[in-house]
C-alpha cells in the first residue's frame, strides 16, 4: 500500500459518500474539517472507511482534527498505523 493509492481511494470515498460531488477538486493539504468540507460526523465515518478499505483500525483517541484535517494527515496516520 502506497500513499498515492491510499490518497486516491480516500479522495474518492470523500467526494462521493461524504461530499456527494465526485468531482470535488480537493487538494491533497486542503484543510477538511477546519475548512468546513466535512464535520465530526464524517470524520467517524471516514475512520470505518479505512477500517474497511485498507485493515488498519484507528483508535477513537487518534480521530481529530488535528490527525486527520487533511487527505496527507490521514493518508499519514494510515501507513502509520499499518506498519
Amino acid at each position: 500500500m502506497d500513499s498515492d493509492d491510499v490518497k486516491v481511494k480516500l479522495k474518492t470515498f470523500i467526494c462521493t459518500e461524504l461530499l456527494n460531488n465526485a468531482d470535488y477538486p480537493i487538494m491533497d493539504d486542503q484543510p477538511l474539517i477546519t475548512g468546513g468540507l466535512m464535520d465530526s460526523f464524517s470524520l467517524a465515518q471516514v475512520g470505518v472507511f479505512v477500517e474497511d478499505a485498507f485493515g488498519v483500525y484507528i483508535p477513537d483517541t487518534d480521530l481529530t482534527v488535528k490527525n486527520m484535517d487533511t487527505l496527507n494527515l490521514i493518508t499519514e496516520k494510515i501507513l502509520e498505523r499499518a506498519g
